[in-house]
């Protein structure tokens, strides 16, 4: 896996260079070697922060942390993706092996803790707007993200507030 490190407002130091090395080398038995890495690091408010995020076969893995220096932010990222790593294998066993069998023989069972649950449904009509007209109608309703068809590239975006207070945009990749 190849690991791709940026800092914001400030440098990365050969130590600290070497330590993401070695730490997220821990991850490489889960992925390719053409798998990236993409980190970055910045300090906010005294605190280090650091974000990773590994895209895998369409799965994202993304892991951020925040400590009072860098190298303990490192190891609770690392120890955060490992999670969702296990999470996700193990939930791709369980199909597996509720797949496996007739379905005369799979017994119903509750849903697990883990399991996603779906409470609510909602429709939209999504004509096509521009981002700004996109941004407004977010504010108006209050929300924190908004689904609409972006008049420029006729695609569904999605647009929501960051943690920062700025705003980000998904758009499809095909």
């Amino acid at each position: 896996m190849r690991t791709i490190i940026a800092g914001r407002h400030m440098d990365i130091s050969q130590s600290l260079h070497d330590r993401v090395d070695k730490k997220m080398s821990k991850l490489d038995k889960y992925f390719g070697a053409d798998t990236e890495a993409h980190i970055n690091m910045h300090v906010e408010k005294g605190r280090h922060v650091m974000e990773t995020t590994i895209v895998y076969d369409g799965i994202t893995f993304r892991g951020e942390d925040s400590e009072d220096n860098m190298f303990k932010s490192i190891d609770m990222v690392v120890k955060k993706i490992e999670k969702q790593i296990r999470h996700h294998r193990s939930k791709l066993e369980k199909r597996l092996k509720n797949g496996a069998f007739n379905e005369d023989f799979v017994e119903e069972s509750s849903m697990d803790d883990d399991e996603i649950k779906i409470v609510k449904s909602k429709k939209f009509l999504a004509k096509p707007i521009d981002l700004e007209e996109a941004a407004l109608q977010m504010q108006q309703v209050g929300h924190n993200f908004f689904v609409f068809t972006n008049s420029d590239t006729e695609q569904i975006n999605v647009l929501y507030k960051r943690n920062d207070g700025n705003l980000g945009l998904i758009e499809p990749e095909y």
